[in-house]
């Protein structure tokens, strides 16, 4: 009976030691999962003084030319002819989003107005100013697409990093593909990406060590256009304020310009139609009768 009951004390021990090891397991499953940064606020892209305040790709350089992106022979002469137009009053090679079309990868990452970080546990969203342009980076572990939409933002998967061993998130990395809607640019010059809007572009996002306020984005492309992939590191300031105002903003409301075919045109204050630059052609009237005098 003693060795009956001793047993049946030792049986019960072991359920409870079971019951405490499936706690603490679980208990230290959730300790140990990562917690994500804190990315909130209004992020304004990193001025470099001297630059210039132009946006551009890589904010250590001045915009167009001045980047001195490693273009093909045939793509530096686009970005040539751009600026040229541009110069004489023309869009370039930026005419598209002159359009009001979304710019697309990479120019949205210039950060013209703040950016915003939503993170989530399955994906992070960039919210691009108070526009309808954003991204979504997937971070719940699906796979590529065997067809993927073409769009000016690009499909982005990617995943987070504990890279200090801290037991939190500290780098997200990713990796956006195409097919691209386009034609897009880099800036404002037009420096352009290859027609085929077919770019990859991987990138690395964390604080910087020193200041949280700063935070990074280490983008590499790899386009048809460039004789080898192009990285910069692109730097955000995140806003003082605590709860910063999203101003509505969008390129439809209140513009000016009007494309009749392949040419624009201003719209005068009192309504008339008027040329941006030098010796342009009226537009083709030939289907409007000609006003009775």
């Amino acid at each position: 009976m003693m060795q009956r009951g001793r047993w049946r004390a030792t049986a019960a021990g072991c359920r409870l030691m079971a019951a405490m090891v499936s706690l603490i397991a679980t208990l230290s499953a959730g300790a140990g999962a990562a917690e994500y940064p804190d990315w909130r606020g209004a992020w304004s892209r990193f001025v470099v003084r001297g630059i210039g305040g132009q946006p551009s790709f890589d904010q250590t350089k001045p915009w167009g030319l001045g980047q001195q992106a490693p273009l093909t022979a045939e793509y530096q002469k686009i970005l040539e002819d751009s600026i040229a137009d541009q110069a004489k009053g023309g869009q370039g090679n930026f005419v598209e989003h002159a359009q009001c079309l979304p710019a697309g990868m990479p120019f949205m990452m210039v950060a013209t107005r703040p950016l915003e970080f939503v993170v989530t546990p399955d994906t992070t969203y960039i919210l691009v100013g108070g526009s309808d342009h954003y991204r979504r980076i997937f971070t719940d572990g699906r796979e590529w697409p065997k067809e993927i939409e073409p769009s000016y933002s690009g499909y982005s998967i990617g995943h987070w990093i504990d890279a200090d061993g801290s037991g939190r998130f500290t780098v997200l990395e990713a990796e956006t593909r195409g097919p691209f809607k386009g034609r897009r640019a880099y800036d404002a010059s037009g420096l352009p990406l290859h027609y085929d809007n077919e770019s990859v572009f991987k990138e690395r996002f964390h604080q910087d060590k020193s200041e949280s306020n700063i935070l990074h984005d280490e983008i590499t492309v790899f386009d048809h256009a460039l004789t080898r992939p192009w990285s910069v590191d692109k730097k955000y300031v995140r806003h003082p304020q605590a709860h910063p105002d999203w101003v509505e903003a969008y390129c439809t409301e209140g513009s000016a310009m009007v494309f009749v075919g392949k040419e624009a045109y201003w719209v005068s204050a009192d309504g008339n139609l008027m040329p941006i630059r030098k010796d342009q052609p009226p537009p083709d009237l030939k289907y409007f009768k000609p006003t009775p005098r």
